[in-house]
C-alpha cells in the first residue's frame, strides 16, 4: 500500500500531554519517524505547531478523546488539515500499551489514508453549541433550585404555594426576602401581597403561619441566589 502524503502526524492527546510521533518520507524514499512529547501548556503546544510547519506536515490526525483535543486542534488547524477521529472507528492493535504506540498507530494509519475524519463544525457554530449547552445547564440547575425552595418552605410549614401557583411571583419573592431578613409576623408578610393576591390575604396571612428556623432562612437566601 502507497502512502498518501510524504509527511504526517499521529498525536495521542491526554489531559497532561500530547505524544506527537511525525512521519516523514525523505528525497531519497527514506521513511523517517520522530516521536516527541508536549505538555498540553499553550506555548508547549504553539511548539508543537511550529515543529509540525518546520517538518513540512500536511496533516495531522488524533482521537476524539473527551475535550482534550479541543484546545490542540484549535490551535493547529488554521495551519495544517487536521483528522479528528471517533475512537471507535480505529481498530486496536494487539499490544499496543503505551502513548507512544497509541501516537504511532495513528500516523500510520494516516499516512496509507485509512482514517476518516469526523465533522468539525465551524468555529463560529462550535462557540454557538458552547453557549447553548451552558444555557441548557443554567436552566436545568435554576429548575432544581426551584423545585428545592418549596421543600424548604414545608418543612418551615410555610403553606405559600397552597395560596399562589407562582411561589417565585413578584409577591412571593418580596415575602421571602422579607422571611429571609428575619420577619416573622404573618399579617405584615401578607401585606406585601400584590394584583389578585391581595385579595386572598387572609388565606395568604393563614399560609405564612410557619415556624421558620434560622437554617431555614440560610437556605431560602441560599436558593433565591442561585434562582437569580
Amino acid at each position: 500500500m502507497e502512502p498518501v502524503t510524504s509527511c504526517c502526524c499521529g498525536l495521542d492527546v491526554h489531559k497532561k500531554n500530547v505524544v506527537a510521533c511525525l512521519r516523514r518520507i525523505e528525497a531519497t524514499g527514506e521513511l523517517q519517524i520522530e516521536v516527541r512529547t508536549f505538555s498540553t501548556m499553550t506555548h508547549e503546544l504553539l511548539g508543537l505547531a511550529a515543529w509540525l510547519k518546520e517538518a513540512g506536515c500536511e496533516q495531522v490526525a488524533m482521537e476524539s478523546t473527551g475535550v482534550y483535543w479541543k484546545p490542540v486542534f484549535n490551535l493547529l488547524h488554521m495551519d495544517v488539515e487536521v483528522l479528528v477521529v471517533n475512537a471507535q472507528h480505529m481498530k486496536a492493535v494487539p499490544g499496543r500499551k503505551t502513548d507512544v504506540r497509541d501516537a504511532e498507530w495513528i500516523a500510520e494509519l494516516l499516512h496509507f489514508g485509512l482514517l476518516r475524519g469526523s465533522y468539525i463544525p465551524p468555529q463560529e457554530q462550535r462557540e454557538l453549541r458552547e453557549l447553548t449547552r451552558y444555557r441548557t445547564t443554567v436552566v436545568q440547575e435554576r429548575a432544581r433550585f426551584s423545585n428545592r425552595l418549596p421543600k424548604v418552605l414545608e418543612d418551615a410549614k410555610v403553606k405559600r404555594g397552597a395560596v399562589a401557583t407562582n411561589i417565585l411571583g413578584r409577591s412571593a419573592r418580596a415575602m421571602l426576602e422579607a422571611i429571609v431578613a428575619g420577619e416573622r409576623d404573618p399579617a405584615l408578610l401578607a401585606d406585601l401581597a400584590r394584583g389578585t393576591l391581595r385579595t386572598k390575604r387572609a388565606a395568604v396571612e393563614q399560609a405564612l403561619t410557619g415556624r421558620v428556623m434560622g437554617h431555614h432562612r440560610f437556605l431560602i437566601s441560599e436558593l433565591l441566589g442561585q434562582i437569580e
